[in-house]
C-alpha cells in the first residue's frame, strides 16, 4: 500500500492525465500533466515510467470507475433505469476516449493486457445489468455483454465530417430501444 502522500500523487496525476487527454490527445507534453496534478516531472516518472504506462493507468482507473457504477446504479434504480443510466455512462467513457482508443489500437505491445482487462471488469458488470433487465422483463433475452460493449462502441466513432456531441448518446438510445423491443413486459 502506498504512503499516503504517495497515493495523493498518483491519483493527482491520473486525474490530471485525463483531463490532458481528453483536452489535448495522448501525446500531450507530461510537464502539462505534471504542472496540472500540482507535481514535478520526476514523481510523474516515477510512477510512470513509459507514456504507455500512464496511458494504461489512467485507462484502467476508467474501466475500474465505469464498472463500479454498474452496482450502485442497480441498488438504486429499477433494472431498466440502471441499465438505460449505466449504457449513458459507458458511452460516456467511450465516447471521450477517442485519443486512447487510438493508443490502445496502435499495436503497441504495452496495452497487449488492456482488451482482456477491459472485457473482465465491464462484461461482469453489464451482465449483471442485463440479466436483472431480462428477469424483470424490460429487455430481449440473450443478449451477450461484450458484444453489447462493442455495439455501443462502434456507435461513438465519430461521424465524418461532424462534431455533435450528443449523437453517440443517440445513437445507443435507439440501440436500448431495441433491446427493449419484443421483451415480455
Amino acid at each position: 500500500m502506498p504512503r499516503a502522500d504517495a497515493q495523493r500523487n498518483l491519483d493527482a496525476l491520473l486525474a490530471a492525465a485525463k483531463q490532458e487527454f481528453a483536452a489535448h490527445g495522448v501525446d500531450v507534453n507530461v510537464r502539462a500533466i505534471a504542472a496540472r496534478a500540482g507535481v514535478g516531472t520526476a514523481t510523474l516518472y516515477r510512477h510512470f515510467p513509459l507514456r504507455s504506462d500512464l496511458i494504461s493507468a489512467v485507462f484502467r482507473r476508467e474501466i475500474d470507475d465505469c464498472a463500479a457504477e454498474a452496482p450502485a446504479l442497480a441498488a438504486s434504480h429499477d433494472p431498466d433505469e440502471a441499465l438505460e443510466l449505466w449504457l449513458r455512462r459507458y458511452t460516456e467513457f467511450v465516447a471521450t476516449k477517442q485519443g486512447l482508443a487510438a493508443a490502445l489500437h496502435s499495436g503497441d505491445p504495452a496495452y497487449s493486457a488492456l482488451p482482456a482487462y477491459f472485457e473482465q471488469h465491464l462484461g461482469p458488470a453489464l451482465q449483471a445489468l442485463l440479466q436483472s433487465a431480462e428477469d424483470a422483463g424490460v429487455v430481449s433475452a440473450d443478449v451477450h455483454p461484450v458484444e453489447l460493449l462493442g455495439a455501443v462502441a462502434n456507435l461513438c466513432v465519430p461521424f465524418p465530417g461532424g462534431n455533435d456531441d450528443s449523437r453517440p448518446f443517440r445513437m445507443v438510445a435507439l440501440l436500448l430501444d431495441g433491446l427493449r423491443y419484443g421483451a415480455r413486459k
